[in-house]
């Protein structure tokens, strides 16, 4: 795992048939592993970063959104294929959630993943730092 003190490090990613392509800047080496019914089902892996450490390169046009319940997560995918590289969540919607199996790199092993329970939301929400540790 990479040391969270250490430098930025940039990474880039997208969907499965390259139509959108971002760039994150990552600064802490944590995701959750939410257990949600659409976090579950899309294997997402929560990378969350402020808008200034995240740029969409290409695709914007691909995109398509998803909402169902409260409406304030916009769960963006690929009308293409179908992947879901990034989306803005409920619990930080100011913010960029990256999926971390979107980047082009293996690069799971340099993560601390930390389980969440999104499964009972509500209870557990508070369990998530405002700023995610950023």
């Amino acid at each position: 795992m990479i040391d969270p003190v250490n430098e930025p490090v940039t990474y880039e990613g997208g969907c499965h048939c390259g139509a959108v392509r971002f760039r994150v800047i990552v600064y802490q080496h944590k995701v959750e592993d939410c257990n949600c019914s659409i976090c579950r089902k899309k294997g997402f892996l929560h990378l969350i970063v402020p808008p200034e450490q995240f740029t969409l390169l290409s695709g914007e046009d691909a995109l398509t959104t998803y909402t169902f319940n409260t409406g304030v997560a916009k769960h963006l995918f690929c009308r293409i294929c179908g992947i879901h590289p990034f989306y803005r969540p409920r619990s930080h919607p100011n913010m960029v959630d990256v999926n971390l199996r979107c980047l082009d790199e293996n690069v799971l092993d340099q993560f601390h993943i930390t389980p969440f329970d999104g499964q009972n939301w509500e209870d557990n929400i508070n369990q998530l730092s405002p700023e995610q540790d950023i």
